[in-house]
Parts: C-alpha cells; sequence; structure tokens
C-alpha cells in the first residue's frame, strides 16, 4: 500500500473535485487521475464516480477511507516521530548503572529527562562487567561503570568514589571481628576492592575472624547497623545510611573512579546528546 497513493485519495475524498485536490497535491490533473485509478486497479473496485459538478465516493469508498485516513495520519504521525528521533529529540535509551553510581546515575537522568521528557528510558541494575559486556554486544546504549572500561568503549569521568567502612555502635572500625562484604557475584569490581583492603589488613598481622557475605548494599548496611561487624561500602552509598551507622575511613586509602561508558560510532543522536549533557 503505497503512502502517496493513499494521500491522494484522501485529498480527493475530502475536495471532491479532481482540480482542487490536484492543486493541493502539487500534481497535474492528468496525474492525480492517474493515481487514483492505480489504486482502484489495485484495490479491485472504483472509490469515486466522476461526474459533471465533480468527484463522488462510491459505497467502497466511503468504506476504505476510515481505515485509509486512519493509516496516513499513523505515517505522518511516524514521520515526524522519526525526524525528531533522527535530532535525539524523542526514542528509548537502554541504560545501566551498578553500586557505584546508585545516587550518579540518577541525579543525570533526572537531568536528562528535564530537557528531553518524550524519551524513553530503561534503567537495569548490574555490575560493571555486566554491563560492559552488554555495552559491547549492543543490548546497552550508555552504562554507569566503574572505570577504566575496554576498548572499544569510550568513556567519561563524572566521580572518584573510595572505599569507607559502615560500622554500628560497639564494633572495632580499625580492626572489626567481621567483616561484612557483598558477594563477589553482585559487585565483582567493589569486591576487588574489599580484597586490597583485606590484602593490606594481612600485611599488617591483622585477619579478620569472620567474613559474612550479603546480595545487597542494604542489607549489609542494615547487619551494620545491628552491630554484626563492620561493611565496607563506596562513600557514594552515603545517603542510603540507616539511623545508626556511621562511617569511619579506613587505615589505607582505596579509591577508583566512576563514569558513564558507551560504544563509539552507532550513529544514536539521543546517546550523543545524553553524552553532551554530562559533559
Amino acid at each position: 500500500m503505497e503512502i502517496r497513493l493513499l494521500r491522494a485519495f484522501v485529498v480527493l475524498a475530502d475536495c471532491l473535485h479532481y482540480g482542487q485536490a490536484a492543486r493541493r497535491l502539487c500534481l497535474t490533473q492528468p496525474a492525480l487521475t492517474k493515481q487514483i485509478r492505480v489504486l482502484e486497479d489495485r484495490l479491485g473496485a472504483p472509490l469515486f464516480v466522476r461526474g459533471r459538478h465533480g468527484a463522488v465516493l462510491t459505497g467502497f469508498g466511503a468504506d476504505f477511507l476510515a481505515e485509509a485516513s486512519e493509516l496516513l495520519a499513523r505515517a505522518d504521525a511516524l514521520d515526524a516521530r522519526a525526524r525528531r528521533m533522527a535530532q535525539g529529540e524523542a526514542g528509548r535509551l537502554a541504560i545501566g548503572f551498578g553500586l557505584s553510581s546508585l545516587q550518579l546515575a540518577p541525579q543525570h537522568i533526572a537531568a536528562f529527562r528535564r530537557h528531553h521528557p518524550d524519551v524513553e528510558i530503561s534503567l537495569e541494575d548490574m555490575s560493571s562487567a555486566e554491563q560492559v559486556d552488554r555495552l559491547l554486544t549492543g543490548r546497552l546504549q550508555l552504562g554507569f561503570v566503574r572505570l577504566p572500561v575496554p576498548a572499544p568503549l569510550a568513556s567519561l569521568p563524572l566521580l572518584t568514589d573510595r572505599l569507607v567502612l559502615a560500622v554500628g555502635n560497639g564494633v572495632d572500625s580499625l580492626r572489626p571481628q567481621t567483616v561484612l562484604r557483598l558477594a563477589r557475584h553482585r559487585g565483582p569490581g567493589l569486591a576487588g576492592e574489599v580484597d586490597r583492603l583485606l590484602d593490606h589488613w594481612s600485611g599488617q598481622g591483622f585477619v579478620p575472624p569472620a567474613i559474612h557475605e550479603a546480595g545487597d548494599i542494604q542489607t549489609l548496611l542494615a547487619l551494620a547497623a545491628a552491630g554484626i561487624g563492620a561493611a565496607p561500602v563506596p562513600e557514594s552509598a552515603l545517603h542510603i545510611l540507616p539511623p545508626g551507622v556511621r562511617i569511619v575511613p579506613p587505615d589505607t586509602e582505596i579509591i577508583w573512579q566512576t563514569g558513564l561508558a558507551w560504544l563509539p560510532g552507532r550513529g544514536s543522536p539521543l546517546c550523543d546528546r545524553f553524552i553532551a549533557l554530562l559533559r
């Protein structure tokens, strides 16, 4: 079904005059007549009866008009939306975030949505390693990840984070008897930073008697609030601290960068706009 033929039909059905319809369509009258005949031949039934004073819709033409008008309106809407997508004003973005960007990602996404309210954004919580894999395979367009990222990904540093200890009352923050850590599969990057801390303590002759794992940061903080032990967490998680938990820096500085990552050359105006806003 050719849009140009439908448009010729709908305009003629509105004018019911070949000369007027041809002028609205910027066509000659013979060209319009030919387009209507092509459409009638394709459909297998006449759409108009041509009279002395113009054209009159046949019964079939009147029935066909409603659906043709609807399809034409949808085509026009698609054309307008596609133009907005090409300009980076509409469309969909799949964005990942992780433990190191619990506060960072929502802030930047909210700022982007204020400028582009028509953009649909899906936000998924996953580790930096999984984000990198999805970015490389095209299942994710943007990711708030722990830096650095492997080539050919590009990145934009946004935040310098550091490891701190979340502790409750009665817990020795310098030499805790129990370390509360995130399960490695939930945050491989954070697990690596905790390993660095434990290696540092081991080098000083201290090995925590007990290590407990949990599947999310909130559980770790709840256990810390209950006085179970000390939880090494990113400093960026301060905004979700429960009552009764204080933050103490460890006796060695462990820092890393968090930023935005993407795969260049994908030709996505929306991604380009998001990156430009963060820059």
